[in-house]
């Protein structure tokens, strides 16, 4: 897991971040696969979704499989997958959490789980941020992200359908398992 520059510790951080992660497995925004490839590896089946082609296709050299799409477009088995990633801060993309977390519910079957990483700060709440690339050699374009730590996004979790299993912190990440909500299963779910 992870590249040449991961420490002990961010190896560690990934696998908490899976360790829930038993059943069929969407990777939103996978960048280049290495949670994606770790779960195939475990025999968990996985598919890493993003929007560039050099991270699809480096995602599909390590082992893994992934597809180029908009995360917020049509995906494959909506409504059927196990777990939903949002490792990263993946929860940023396209600067409205509320949207995403919408489109994650729509993405899970009603027993399915959301493991999201969150800003370790509790209270951030940034939303429709621009942001963009920069390397020592090249600079990329605009977009749209958000950050938000854990108190935003219980709020932002409740009004999507989902609610929160549990806090797993590891190595200064911060992952938050969501359930999904069913009035039918009752608050306290499966």
């Amino acid at each position: 897991m992870g590249g040449a520059h991961s420490t002990v510790d961010d190896i560690r951080a990934d696998e908490a971040s899976i360790a829930f992660c038993t059943g069929p497995t969407l990777d939103l925004g996978c960048g280049p696969g290495r949670l994606t490839e770790a779960l195939t590896r475990a025999g968990v089946p996985a598919l890493g979704v993003d929007t560039s082609s050099v991270a699809v296709e480096m995602t599909n050299h390590r082992g893994g499989f992934a597809v180029e799409q908009d995360i917020f477009s049509a995906l494959p088995r909506a409504g059927q997958w196990s777990h939903v990633l949002l490792a990263d801060g993946n929860i940023g993309i396209g600067g409205d959490p509320a949207a995403l977390l919408t489109t994650v519910r729509r993405l899970l079957h009603e027993s399915g789980t959301a493991i999201v990483e969150v800003e370790p700060t509790p209270d951030l709440d940034d939303r429709n941020r621009m942001v963009r690339w920069e390397t020592g050699d090249s600079v990329g374009e605009w977009f749209t992200w958000a950050s938000v730590g854990a108190g935003a996004l219980y709020s932002l979790a409740v009004a999507a359908g989902l609610r929160v299993r549990r806090t797993i912190e590891s190595n200064g990440r911060v992952f938050i398992e969501l359930a999904v909500h069913s009035i039918d299963r009752g608050a306290e779910g499966p």
